[in-house]
């Protein structure tokens, strides 16, 4: 059997107080350890920081030229449509005009001719 020696009232609480004292050691807060990049790691932060700004900057100014880009091009496609419906508008005018004029001239023609044969 194991017999332990000392094992006598006064050891056994002597042997509970150092193990409550460890305990207590082990959960008493450390001296603070200053960590040496602790300004360098601010600034790395900030340079982090800084360049996903920018970052997050460029891609909405991204977006917006891309929206004004297509925006611009829906207005230009609907100038080009006006543009060509003006043009067609035109076209149709100037080939009305002929045939009036065509028309007219061929009643010119046919009151030249009847008027001829009259005499």
């Amino acid at each position: 059997m194991n017999d332990i020696p000392n094992t006598g009232f006064a050891d056994r609480l002597k042997t509970a107080a150092e193990a409550k004292k460890a305990l207590l050691a082990k959960l008493k807060p450390k001296a603070a350890v200053v960590d040496p990049l602790f300004t360098e790691r601010a600034a790395m932060r900030q340079a982090e920081l800084d360049r996903v700004r920018e970052e997050r900057a460029a891609a909405r100014a991204a977006a917006k030229q891309a929206v004004a880009d297509s925006e611009e091009a829906v207005r230009q496609a609907a100038a080009e449509v006006e543009a060509a419906a003006l043009e067609a508008k035109r076209g149709e005018r100037k080939e009305r005009k002929a045939l009036t004029k065509a028309e007219a001239k061929a009643a010119r023609d046919a009151r030249y001719a009847a008027r001829k044969a009259r005499k």
